[in-house]
Protein backbone atom coordinates (compact mmCIF):
# COMPACT_ATOMS: atom_id res chain seq x y z
CA UNK A 1 0.00 0.00 0.00
CA UNK A 2 1.12 3.42 -0.69
CA UNK A 3 2.08 5.28 2.57
CA UNK A 4 2.67 1.82 4.37
CA UNK A 5 5.97 1.20 6.49
CA UNK A 6 7.43 -2.49 5.84
CA UNK A 7 9.47 -3.75 8.25
CA UNK A 8 12.52 -6.13 7.60
CA UNK A 9 12.26 -9.74 9.76
CA UNK A 10 16.12 -8.75 11.65
CA UNK A 11 13.88 -5.18 12.42
CA UNK A 12 11.09 -7.20 13.62
CA UNK A 13 13.07 -9.55 15.84
CA UNK A 14 14.96 -6.50 16.96
CA UNK A 15 11.93 -4.75 18.45
CA UNK A 16 11.08 -7.93 19.93
CA UNK A 17 14.17 -8.80 22.12
CA UNK A 18 13.48 -4.65 22.81
CA UNK A 19 9.53 -5.69 24.00
CA UNK A 20 10.73 -8.87 25.83
CA UNK A 21 13.30 -6.56 27.63
CA UNK A 22 11.20 -4.38 28.52
CA UNK A 23 8.44 -6.64 30.07
CA UNK A 24 11.68 -8.83 31.51
CA UNK A 25 12.60 -4.97 33.34
CA UNK A 26 8.78 -4.33 34.17
CA UNK A 27 8.66 -7.78 35.94
CA UNK A 28 11.95 -7.17 38.04
CA UNK A 29 11.05 -3.69 39.12
CA UNK A 30 7.23 -5.16 39.62
CA UNK A 31 8.74 -7.91 41.99
CA UNK A 32 11.96 -5.79 43.07
CA UNK A 33 11.50 -2.05 42.68
CA UNK A 34 9.45 -2.14 46.65
CA UNK A 35 11.82 -3.59 48.34
CA UNK A 36 15.23 -1.95 46.51
CA UNK A 37 13.41 1.25 47.15
CA UNK A 38 13.13 1.09 51.00
CA UNK A 39 16.70 -0.02 50.66
CA UNK A 40 17.54 2.92 49.17
CA UNK A 41 15.60 5.30 50.84
CA UNK A 42 16.89 3.80 54.43
CA UNK A 43 20.66 3.79 53.24
CA UNK A 44 20.69 -0.15 53.27
CA UNK A 45 23.29 -0.45 50.17
CA UNK A 46 21.09 -3.33 48.51
CA UNK A 47 21.59 -3.08 44.87
CA UNK A 48 19.20 -4.70 42.25
CA UNK A 49 21.32 -7.05 41.13
CA UNK A 50 21.77 -8.66 44.46
CA UNK A 51 17.75 -8.90 45.18
CA UNK A 52 18.16 -10.69 41.60
CA UNK A 53 20.86 -13.19 42.90
CA UNK A 54 18.52 -13.67 45.61
CA UNK A 55 15.84 -14.43 43.89
CA UNK A 56 18.01 -17.10 41.87
CA UNK A 57 19.55 -18.73 44.79
CA UNK A 58 16.58 -19.28 47.30
CA UNK A 59 17.35 -16.64 49.33
CA UNK A 60 14.26 -14.60 51.22
CA UNK A 61 15.01 -10.89 50.06
CA UNK A 62 12.56 -9.33 52.41
CA UNK A 63 14.44 -10.76 55.74
CA UNK A 64 18.01 -9.99 54.38
CA UNK A 65 16.89 -6.58 53.26
CA UNK A 66 15.07 -5.89 56.54
CA UNK A 67 18.19 -6.94 58.33
CA UNK A 68 20.25 -4.65 56.81
CA UNK A 69 17.93 -1.66 57.33
CA UNK A 70 17.71 -2.79 61.28
CA UNK A 71 21.35 -2.17 60.86
CA UNK A 72 21.99 0.90 59.81
CA UNK A 73 18.77 2.26 61.28
CA UNK A 74 20.58 1.08 64.62
CA UNK A 75 23.66 2.74 64.24
CA UNK A 76 26.02 0.10 64.08
CA UNK A 77 28.27 1.89 61.26
CA UNK A 78 29.60 1.20 58.10
CA UNK A 79 29.54 -2.17 56.58
CA UNK A 80 33.19 -2.50 56.33
CA UNK A 81 33.37 -1.76 60.33
CA UNK A 82 30.82 -3.98 60.91
CA UNK A 83 31.22 -6.84 58.51
CA UNK A 84 27.35 -6.65 58.01
CA UNK A 85 27.29 -6.80 54.51
CA UNK A 86 24.85 -8.77 52.22
CA UNK A 87 26.90 -11.05 50.55
CA UNK A 88 27.78 -12.68 54.15
CA UNK A 89 24.03 -12.19 55.51
CA UNK A 90 22.92 -14.49 52.61
CA UNK A 91 26.09 -16.52 53.33
CA UNK A 92 24.74 -16.80 56.99
CA UNK A 93 21.01 -17.71 55.75
CA UNK A 94 22.26 -19.72 53.25
CA UNK A 95 24.11 -21.92 56.25
CA UNK A 96 20.78 -22.26 57.99
CA UNK A 97 21.63 -19.32 60.76
CA UNK A 98 18.59 -16.55 62.03
CA UNK A 99 19.97 -13.54 60.64
CA UNK A 100 17.15 -11.20 62.15
CA UNK A 101 18.17 -12.81 66.08
CA UNK A 102 21.39 -12.51 64.94
CA UNK A 103 21.40 -8.65 63.75
CA UNK A 104 18.98 -8.20 67.02
CA UNK A 105 21.71 -9.77 69.47
CA UNK A 106 24.30 -7.19 67.51
CA UNK A 107 21.94 -4.43 67.79
CA UNK A 108 20.96 -4.96 71.93
CA UNK A 109 24.50 -5.83 72.96
CA UNK A 110 25.92 -2.42 71.43
CA UNK A 111 22.98 -1.28 73.40
CA UNK A 112 23.94 -2.59 76.49
CA UNK A 113 27.27 -1.64 76.11
CA UNK A 114 28.49 -5.48 75.31
CA UNK A 115 31.14 -6.09 72.70
CA UNK A 116 29.95 -8.82 70.25
CA UNK A 117 31.02 -8.53 66.63
CA UNK A 118 28.86 -9.89 63.73
CA UNK A 119 31.17 -13.16 63.00
CA UNK A 120 31.17 -14.03 66.81
CA UNK A 121 27.24 -13.50 67.23
CA UNK A 122 26.67 -15.55 63.56
CA UNK A 123 29.30 -18.04 64.95
CA UNK A 124 27.24 -18.32 68.31
CA UNK A 125 23.99 -18.91 66.23
CA UNK A 126 25.83 -21.77 64.00
CA UNK A 127 26.97 -23.38 66.87
CA UNK A 128 23.19 -23.92 67.99
CA UNK A 129 22.95 -21.31 70.96
CA UNK A 130 19.96 -18.92 70.98
CA UNK A 131 22.68 -15.37 70.62
CA UNK A 132 19.62 -12.99 71.60
CA UNK A 133 18.92 -14.80 74.32
CA UNK A 134 22.14 -15.01 75.38
CA UNK A 135 22.54 -11.36 74.84
CA UNK A 136 19.57 -10.89 77.22
CA UNK A 137 20.81 -13.20 79.93
CA UNK A 138 24.08 -11.12 80.23
CA UNK A 139 21.87 -7.53 79.99
CA UNK A 140 19.13 -9.46 82.91
CA UNK A 141 20.63 -12.60 84.93
CA UNK A 142 18.85 -15.40 85.07
CA UNK A 143 18.13 -17.83 88.16
CA UNK A 144 18.39 -21.18 88.05
CA UNK A 145 16.62 -23.85 90.44
CA UNK A 146 18.70 -26.13 91.97
CA UNK A 147 18.09 -28.95 92.09
CA UNK A 148 15.86 -27.89 89.02
CA UNK A 149 12.53 -29.13 89.05
CA UNK A 150 11.68 -32.44 87.37
CA UNK A 151 8.89 -34.97 87.28
CA UNK A 152 9.85 -37.84 89.45
CA UNK A 153 12.87 -36.87 90.88
CA UNK A 154 13.48 -35.19 94.57
CA UNK A 155 12.72 -31.63 94.85
CA UNK A 156 15.73 -30.86 97.17
CA UNK A 157 19.16 -31.24 97.82
CA UNK A 158 19.69 -34.00 100.50
CA UNK A 159 23.38 -33.47 102.78
CA UNK A 160 24.63 -34.67 105.90
CA UNK A 161 26.20 -32.88 108.50
CA UNK A 162 29.25 -34.71 110.72
CA UNK A 163 26.84 -35.06 113.75
CA UNK A 164 24.56 -37.55 111.31
CA UNK A 165 21.68 -34.95 111.01
CA UNK A 166 20.25 -34.42 107.22
CA UNK A 167 19.32 -31.45 105.65
CA UNK A 168 17.44 -30.71 102.88
CA UNK A 169 18.26 -27.83 101.07
CA UNK A 170 17.08 -25.64 97.93
CA UNK A 171 19.03 -23.14 96.14
CA UNK A 172 18.47 -20.50 93.58
CA UNK A 173 21.66 -19.45 91.52
CA UNK A 174 22.02 -16.39 89.46
CA UNK A 175 23.79 -16.60 86.37
CA UNK A 176 24.33 -14.05 83.50
CA UNK A 177 25.77 -15.42 80.34
CA UNK A 178 29.63 -15.12 79.49
CA UNK A 179 29.79 -14.28 75.52
CA UNK A 180 33.03 -15.49 75.12
CA UNK A 181 32.99 -18.76 76.71
CA UNK A 182 29.13 -19.50 75.13
CA UNK A 183 30.90 -21.59 72.12
CA UNK A 184 31.89 -24.87 74.25
CA UNK A 185 31.18 -23.88 77.99
CA UNK A 186 29.52 -26.29 79.67
CA UNK A 187 25.56 -25.51 80.11
CA UNK A 188 22.69 -25.19 82.70
CA UNK A 189 23.10 -28.80 83.26
CA UNK A 190 26.60 -28.28 84.36
CA UNK A 191 26.29 -25.29 87.00
CA UNK A 192 22.93 -27.30 88.31
CA UNK A 193 25.31 -30.03 89.00
CA UNK A 194 28.21 -28.04 90.33
CA UNK A 195 26.63 -26.24 92.66
CA UNK A 196 24.46 -29.02 94.17
CA UNK A 197 27.84 -30.69 94.72
CA UNK A 198 29.54 -27.66 96.42
CA UNK A 199 26.40 -27.39 98.52
CA UNK A 200 26.52 -30.99 99.80
CA UNK A 201 30.56 -30.75 100.27
CA UNK A 202 29.69 -27.30 102.23
CA UNK A 203 27.04 -28.94 104.44
CA UNK A 204 29.16 -32.52 104.79
CA UNK A 205 32.28 -30.19 106.50
CA UNK A 206 29.98 -28.59 109.02
CA UNK A 207 30.42 -29.99 112.71
CA UNK A 208 27.08 -29.18 113.53
CA UNK A 209 23.60 -29.09 111.56
CA UNK A 210 22.64 -26.30 113.93
CA UNK A 211 25.48 -23.97 112.54
CA UNK A 212 24.01 -24.08 109.21
CA UNK A 213 20.78 -23.56 110.00
CA UNK A 214 21.69 -20.52 112.15
CA UNK A 215 24.12 -19.10 109.14
CA UNK A 216 23.14 -20.60 105.72
CA UNK A 217 25.67 -18.00 104.11
CA UNK A 218 28.29 -19.45 104.46
CA UNK A 219 27.18 -22.19 102.77
CA UNK A 220 26.89 -19.99 99.46
CA UNK A 221 30.20 -17.89 100.55
CA UNK A 222 31.81 -21.42 100.56
CA UNK A 223 30.47 -22.50 97.31
CA UNK A 224 31.42 -19.41 95.77
CA UNK A 225 34.63 -19.43 96.47
CA UNK A 226 35.35 -22.25 94.95
CA UNK A 227 34.96 -21.44 90.91
CA UNK A 228 31.93 -23.22 89.71
CA UNK A 229 31.61 -21.57 86.89
CA UNK A 230 34.80 -21.75 84.80
CA UNK A 231 35.08 -23.66 81.99
CA UNK A 232 31.19 -23.06 81.61
CA UNK A 233 29.36 -20.45 79.67
CA UNK A 234 27.80 -18.77 81.94
CA UNK A 235 29.18 -16.79 85.32
CA UNK A 236 27.50 -17.19 88.93
CA UNK A 237 26.63 -13.82 90.20
CA UNK A 238 24.99 -15.06 93.66
CA UNK A 239 23.70 -18.36 94.74
CA UNK A 240 21.33 -17.93 97.72
CA UNK A 241 19.50 -21.20 99.90
CA UNK A 242 16.07 -20.71 99.42
CA UNK A 243 14.45 -23.33 101.68
CA UNK A 244 16.48 -25.51 104.20
CA UNK A 245 14.54 -27.99 106.07
CA UNK A 246 15.78 -30.77 108.91
CA UNK A 247 15.44 -34.44 107.59
CA UNK A 248 16.28 -37.72 109.40
CA UNK A 249 18.58 -38.26 112.05
CA UNK A 250 20.97 -40.36 109.53
CA UNK A 251 23.78 -40.89 112.35
CA UNK A 252 21.29 -42.53 115.04
CA UNK A 253 19.84 -44.40 112.36
CA UNK A 254 23.49 -46.00 111.11
CA UNK A 255 24.23 -46.23 114.77
CA UNK A 256 21.06 -48.33 115.39
CA UNK A 257 21.60 -50.41 112.72
CA UNK A 258 25.68 -50.93 113.70
CA UNK A 259 23.66 -51.76 116.62
CA UNK A 260 21.67 -54.49 115.22
CA UNK A 261 24.71 -55.67 112.96
CA UNK A 262 26.75 -56.38 116.17
CA UNK A 263 24.28 -57.88 117.98
CA UNK A 264 23.53 -60.39 114.94
CA UNK A 265 27.14 -61.17 115.31
CA UNK A 266 27.83 -61.62 119.08
CA UNK A 267 24.36 -64.04 118.49
CA UNK A 268 26.45 -65.94 116.17
CA UNK A 269 28.88 -66.37 117.75
CA UNK A 270 27.29 -67.76 120.80
CA UNK A 271 24.99 -69.93 118.46
CA UNK A 272 28.77 -71.04 117.59
CA UNK A 273 29.86 -71.23 120.88
CA UNK A 274 26.74 -73.21 121.80
CA UNK A 275 26.67 -75.50 118.53
CA UNK A 276 30.35 -76.55 119.75
CA UNK A 277 29.67 -77.34 123.42
CA UNK A 278 26.61 -79.57 122.14
CA UNK A 279 29.29 -81.45 120.15
CA UNK A 280 31.29 -81.46 122.74
CA UNK A 281 28.89 -83.25 124.69
CA UNK A 282 27.90 -85.23 121.98
CA UNK A 283 31.56 -86.80 122.00
CA UNK A 284 31.99 -86.65 125.56
CA UNK A 285 28.83 -89.02 125.87
CA UNK A 286 30.05 -91.35 122.87
CA UNK A 287 33.04 -91.64 124.69
CA UNK A 288 31.22 -92.87 127.67
CA UNK A 289 29.62 -95.28 125.81
CA UNK A 290 32.72 -96.41 124.16
CA UNK A 291 34.24 -97.05 127.59
CA UNK A 292 30.95 -98.98 128.79
CA UNK A 293 31.66 -101.28 125.56
CA UNK A 294 35.35 -102.17 126.28
CA UNK A 295 34.54 -102.86 130.12
CA UNK A 296 31.63 -105.23 129.01
CA UNK A 297 34.00 -106.45 126.70
CA UNK A 298 36.73 -107.53 128.73
CA UNK A 299 34.07 -109.01 131.43
CA UNK A 300 33.15 -111.09 128.64
CA UNK A 301 36.78 -112.23 128.48
CA UNK A 302 37.05 -113.73 132.04
CA UNK A 303 34.72 -116.47 131.74
CA UNK A 304 37.07 -117.81 128.42
CA UNK A 305 40.12 -117.37 130.15
CA UNK A 306 38.80 -119.69 133.17
CA UNK A 307 37.66 -122.15 130.75
CA UNK A 308 40.98 -121.93 129.12
CA UNK A 309 42.69 -122.56 132.04
CA UNK A 310 40.82 -125.38 133.16
CA UNK A 311 41.13 -126.75 129.93
CA UNK A 312 44.89 -126.81 130.30
CA UNK A 313 44.96 -127.72 133.32
CA UNK A 314 46.34 -124.50 134.94
CA UNK A 315 43.03 -125.10 137.33
CA UNK A 316 41.52 -127.98 139.33
CA UNK A 317 38.55 -128.64 141.38
CA UNK A 318 38.65 -127.99 145.05
CA UNK A 319 41.94 -125.94 144.24
CA UNK A 320 42.45 -122.68 146.54
CA UNK A 321 42.01 -120.74 144.08
CA UNK A 322 38.96 -118.77 144.27
CA UNK A 323 36.39 -118.58 141.87
CA UNK A 324 35.44 -114.92 140.56
CA UNK A 325 32.52 -113.57 141.91
CA UNK A 326 31.62 -113.00 138.38
CA UNK A 327 31.89 -116.71 137.62
CA UNK A 328 28.80 -118.49 138.92
CA UNK A 329 29.05 -121.63 136.56
CA UNK A 330 32.70 -122.41 137.72
CA UNK A 331 31.28 -122.05 141.47
CA UNK A 332 28.19 -124.62 140.88
CA UNK A 333 31.02 -127.02 139.30
CA UNK A 334 33.15 -126.87 142.55
CA UNK A 335 29.72 -127.80 144.63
Amino acid sequence: MPGSITLSAPTIALLLVIVALLVLVGIILWIHGPLWFRAYMCRANVSMLSLIGMSLRGVDAKEIVDCKIMAVQAGLGPERETGITTSRLEGLYLAGGKVRRVIQAVIAAKRAGIKLSFDQAAAIDLAGRDVLDAVRTSVHPKVIDCPAPRPGEPEFLSAIARDGIELRVRARVTVRTNLERLIGGATEETIIARVGQGIITAIGSSPSHKEVLENPDRISEAVLRIGLDSQTAFEIVSIDIADIDVGENIGARLRERQAQADMQVANARAERFRALAVAQEAENRAEVVRMLAERILAEAQVPLALAESFRRGRLTVGSDASPSPAEPSSRSGNV
